[in-house]
């Protein structure tokens, strides 16, 4: 199994998350993939960042890892057409190192533009077409395109990379594994749930990387970690199926007060030691995952886990 980094955009500023891409790639992640937030979770993460800015200086200040966007969504906020030109030029600044990872998306960062939060059948319509425009346009020439709620114009990509970009989407059961598995590249799903890996290769036909998410919180000191990640990642503890519908941090809030510390504790590794952190990852090499990248909670807490990662974390986990 690959073991990824999470650059989450919405616990750490443009500059840092920049410094922190150099600093994993120096402790020996495998890959890097960003969140694409326009507003954190809840108001103690604290940021948001355009991550196609930051991806691009994140380019320029590695050299090897894989970099991939875990996930955007090309269905509201942004047109499927504008993220295919997105994720091309990525790939170019890159020198191929990029995997375009999307989904559905969350009311959260999507309601801003004023257009309304479909349903969920309604979201997967979306993101169907999306797969289809964007796949048009990485095969080069004019698109044009009618579909039930996409139009593209004539549009091209006048700059495409000779590697063409992979395009992973994010999975949650059998319905959008049937729908996606023969248009994509490679799964995304955050649960280390095997039948979904299973029916993932059935559907495409054959194996494919399957990339996973981890959120761990180490520091030195336990309850110092439990506490920290009650703060900053209790909406995590609501499932896909509420954290897609809510739109607003005053609502993550709300919808996780009576969440406790020790609740949060039973679902993310917390503390110094490696092995709540091997067994964790066990799960999903078990369910069939190809790579998996971890999310270090807490923005200003990532130099301290990355000396970790690359002394202890890493070397256990290979």
């Amino acid at each position: 199994m690959r073991i990824g980094y999470t650059l989450m955009t919405e616990q750490a500023g443009p500059r840092e998350l920049v410094r922190h891409a150099g600093l994993a790639e120096q402790a020996g992640f495998d890959f890097e993939v960003m969140s694409d937030h326009y507003s954190p979770w809840l108001d103690e993460q604290g940021h948001a960042p355009y991550a196609w800015s930051v991806l691009g200086a994140v380019t320029q200040a590695t050299e090897r890892v894989e970099l991939m966007t875990y996930v955007t969504c090309p269905t509201v906020r942004y047109h499927p057409a504008v993220v295919a030109q997105k994720a091309a030029t990525v790939q170019l600044l890159s020198g191929n190192r990029f995997t375009l990872g999307i989904g559905a998306g969350e009311n959260l960062n999507e309601h801003v533009v004023g257009r309304g939060w479909p349903p969920v059948n309604v979201r997967h319509e979306l993101l169907r077409e999306a797969v289809e425009i964007i796949s048009q346009l990485f095969d080069g020439g004019y698109v044009n395109y009618s579909g039930q709620h996409f139009r593209v114009d004539s549009a091209k990509l006048w700059d495409l990379p000779e590697q063409r970009v992979p395009i992973a989407v994010a999975v949650s059961g059998a319905q959008s594994v049937r729908t996606f598995a023969p248009l994509a590249d490679a799964m995304v799903a955050t649960e280390p749930d095997a039948s979904l890996s299973q029916e993932w290769d059935v559907f495409q036909g054959g194996t494919s990387r399957k990339i996973g998410q981890l959120p761990i919180c180490w520091a030195p000191d336990r309850d110092a970690a439990v506490e920290r990640a009650h703060e900053q990642f209790r909406w995590f503890a609501g499932g896909w199926k509420v954290n897609s519908e809510l739109p607003g941090t005053a609502g993550f809030a709300g919808a996780t007060q009576f969440v406790r510390p020790e609740d949060v504790a039973a679902q993310i590794p917390c503390g110094p030691d490696v092995g709540p952190v091997v067994e964790a990852v066990a799960k999903f090499r078990e369910a069939g995952f190809t790579d998996l990248a971890l999310v270090q909670i807490g923005g200003d807490h990532q130099q301290e886990f990355l000396d970790f990662a690359k002394g202890e974390l890493l070397p256990a986990l290979r």
